[in-house]
C-alpha cells in the first residue's frame, strides 16, 4: 500500500516565488542538493521546472517515506530517491554539488544544527557554487516584520532552541565555512531568499 503524499500550504504557496529564484540563480546544469525537504512538494516542483538540473532531495528519517511518495507519484528522471541526512549527526554525501537548497529550516534548527548545516554546505558544495537559503530572518538585531517577531517569539514559547536567525550571525557563521553571501532577495510575506557561493 502506498503512502499517502504529505502536504503543506505554505510549500504550496512560496515554491513559484522560489522558482523565480532559482531560475535566475540555478542556470548551469548541474547537481542539486536539498537540505529539510519536508513533504517533498518543493523537490517535485523543481526538479519538473529545471530539467537541467539533478535533484537529490534530503530530509531526517521520519519524512523519507513521504518525500519518496511524491518522488514516486511524479516519476521525474532528475529526482533522485531521497537521502536521509541528519544535519548534526550526517550522514553528509560523499560526492561534490554545484547547488544547494534549504527552505524554513534555519528558524527550526537549534542554533548547533544551523552551523552544522552551514559547515556541511561548504563540505558538499564544489569551489563557485552556490546555496540557496529561503524563510524569515532577522537583521542586524531586527525583524522585518511585526508579523516575523510574533512569529520568533511563538517559536521560542515553543522550544527555546528554534527561532528567527539573525543575518548578522549567520553571515558570520558562514563565513567560517567558505560561504560569502552574494545577494539576498526580498520574497513575499516578509521571507528573504539568501544567496550564498562557496569559495574557491
Amino acid at each position: 500500500m502506498s503512502m499517502q503524499r504529505p502536504f503543506a500550504e505554505s510549500a504550496e504557496q512560496n515554491k513559484d516565488p522560489i522558482l523565480a529564484v532559482l531560475r535566475e540563480w540555478f542556470r548551469a546544469p548541474g547537481s542539486v542538493l536539498e537540505i529539510g525537504s519536508g513533504t517533498g512538494q518543493h523537490a517535485v516542483h523543481f526538479a519538473a521546472a529545471l530539467p537541467h538540473l539533478e535533484w537529490q532531495a534530503s530530509d531526517v528519517a521520519a519524512h523519507a517515506a513521504g518525500i519518496e511518495a511524491w518522488r514516486v507519484s511524479a516519476g521525474l528522471p532528475n529526482l533522485r530517491p531521497v537521502r536521509v541526512l541528519d544535519v548534526a549527526t550526517g550522514p553528509w554525501p560523499d560526492e561534490v554539488f554545484d547547488y544547494a537548497y534549504t527552505a524554513n529550516t534555519a528558524h527550526i534548527m537549534h542554533w548547533p544544527e544551523v552551523l552544522a548545516m552551514l559547515a556541511g554546505v561548504g563540505q558538499v558544495l564544489r569551489g563557485g557554487g552556490l546555496f540557496a537559503m529561503y524563510g524569515p530572518f532577522a537583521i542586524s538585531g531586527r525583524h522585518t516584520a511585526a508579523s516575523n517577531a510574533g512569529f520568533d517569539a511563538a517559536l521560542r514559547r515553543s522550544n527555546p532552541g528554534m527561532g528567527v536567525r539573525d543575518l548578522d550571525q549567520l553571515h558570520e557563521a558562514a563565513r567560517d565555512c567558505a560561504l560569502e553571501l552574494v545577494d539576498r532577495i526580498v520574497m513575499p510575506v516578509n521571507n528573504l531568499t539568501l544567496i550564498w557561493r562557496r569559495r574557491d
